[in-house]
């Protein structure tokens, strides 16, 4: 194997819980995502733009559709012998083995597979977060500063930062404080679960986080404040470009819906960075002397009879006659029955909804969701149907 001087480490074994019936046999980086992706091309897309060859992706919740997707990572230029893509999901060793016990642990667990490359550097990466970022220009940021970590940050809005890992910073981007999910934040800088580490002091830390037996094993719980508290250099790396968690229903349809704006600050039109992803073989879109159609991605394979007003239609989608699809995601080979009305939804991938069927109402902001090939026949299955 040939040096490599950083090696991705791709983290996308996530439950997803709060995607719901969305994730109830899928990996959350598997889900799909603006037409005619799923969340983790955008991670990936990253590595083949950065002139990253080398990723390890670490999987472990529903890997199997996420697995058959990545395949050899051929859309990713990913598919070569020195390097490329490794799947890497828990394995059994000689005295046992466990489940990923926290992001920390699973690169813990994978360091035989960073050693064969001898790196300098290790890129520590999510696959389920939505953004365009050139991982090289980080890097070079991480030397200038001669830092140990480098962790990239962005600007979120004060009541959203709860969610995230948050940073105070000088005015050198040295890191001077690090809270993970405080219930009262103090700043606004969230951590994007982006990390480099210098690899010598990763390793290090990997092993004693691994034999302290109070720690969670995780980079932002564990991990992060104790290299704060010996003192290792820790920078931030200022990020001023989109980015989006998609790990709740609310954030994946505003994510979603985000695309639509005619300023979108997420352009995939650029063909400088394009997203990579496994397309289907389908044929185009029909739209039919009864459709309306606005301000939507419609994608191959869609048969559209109705009216499609601000949505996402993924390939493969059934409008009939009548129909109404507004504000709303619909996913793969969905079929949408004649006079069906849905408003403010996110339809799973081959779920049927019969004629006459009204999901949502245009007079509330609450987002409905269908699951995966849920077949709903009137309001009656809609009990069944999530509305967080």
């Amino acid at each position: 194997m040939g040096r490599k001087e950083m090696v991705a480490m791709l983290l996308a074994g996530g439950e997803g819980k709060r995607l719901g019936v969305l994730t109830k046999d899928l990996a959350k980086p598997a889900v799909y995502f603006g037409g005619k992706y799923r969340i983790i091309d955008f991670t990936l897309s990253n590595c083949a733009h950065s002139g990253i060859d080398t990723v390890g992706v670490l999987t472990q919740y529903q890997p199997l559709e996420l697995n058959r997707y990545l395949g050899i990572g051929t859309p990713w230029g990913l598919d070569r012998r020195d390097g490329g893509m490794a799947i890497l999901p828990p394995f059994v060793k000689q005295k046992g083995g466990v489940w990923y016990k926290g992001t920390a642990n699973a690169i813990y667990q994978n360091m035989g597979f960073i050693e064969r490359y001898d790196p300098e550097y290790v890129l520590i990466i999510s696959g389920d977060h939505i953004y365009k970022m050139d991982y090289d220009l980080m890097l070079q940021h991480h030397k200038r500063s001669r830092a140990d970590v480098t962790i990239a940050g962005i600007q979120v809005d004060w009541k959203e930062a709860s969610r995230f890992g948050v940073m105070h910073v000088d005015d050198e981007d040295r890191i001077t404080a690090f809270e993970e999910k405080p219930k009262n934040p103090t700043s606004n800088i969230a951590s994007m679960g982006v990390y480099i580490f210098t690899w010598k002091a990763l390793q290090k830390y990997l092993i004693y986080d691994e034999g302290n037996r109070n720690s969670t094993h995780d980079f932002g719980k564990d991990l992060i404040p104790a290299m704060m508290r010996d003192g290792l250099r820790l920078h931030s790396y200022p990020f001023k470009g989109y980015w989006k968690d998609v790990g709740t229903i609310e954030s994946l349809w505003e994510a979603n819906m985000d695309l639509l704006d005619d300023s979108s600050p997420l352009n995939l039109h650029d063909p400088s960075w394009r997203i990579y992803s496994v397309s289907p073989n389908r044929p185009a879109q029909f739209v039919s002397e009864t459709a309306e159609l606005s301000s939507s991605i419609v994608t191959e394979g869609c048969m559209l009879q109705g009216k499609i007003d601000s949505s996402v239609l993924f390939y493969g989608v059934t409008a009939e006659r009548g129909s109404i699809i507004k504000e709303s995601v619909v996913m793969p080979n969905v079929v949408i029955g004649a006079g069906a009305q849905i408003y403010r939804a996110i339809i799973g991938e081959g779920a049927v909804i019969q004629a006459g069927v009204v999901i949502g109402d245009p007079d509330d902001d609450a987002i409905t969701v269908v699951a995966v090939e849920q077949y709903v026949t009137s309001d009656h299955d809609l009990l069944e149907v999530e509305q967080p």
